[in-house]
């Protein structure tokens, strides 16, 4: 490789290490400041903003199915029970559109 490709690569590095220690010190400032609750929130407020991603553009059918796979992950407080509801729900709406 050339100068050049050890010059981007050693920058990509430096970038990377930067992040890393960047979320570190944000993550300690925030652990003892009065947001803190965001970081217990986090894994399901990424999950939240992955699902209601991937939702924009889809037909009703899946809307449809992604509310009753929610109505679940409430009432029964199960990562599982919502995802086989939400899956029934899809297929059942797919087999009576057909």
């Amino acid at each position: 490789m050339s100068a050049s490709h050890w010059a981007v690569v050693g920058l990509l590095v430096v970038a990377a290490f930067s992040i890393r220690v960047a979320g570190l010190i944000a993550g300690e400032r925030i652990r003892v400041s009065k947001q803190a609750w965001v970081l217990d929130e986090l894994p399901g407020l990424i999950v939240v903003s992955l699902v209601a991603s991937s939702l924009i553009g889809q037909p009703p059918p899946t809307w449809i199915a992604a509310g009753v796979a929610l109505g679940a992950a409430i009432a029964t407080n199960q990562v599982i029970v919502a995802m086989i509801l939400g899956m029934l729900a899809y297929a059942g709406l797919g087999w009576l559109g057909s």
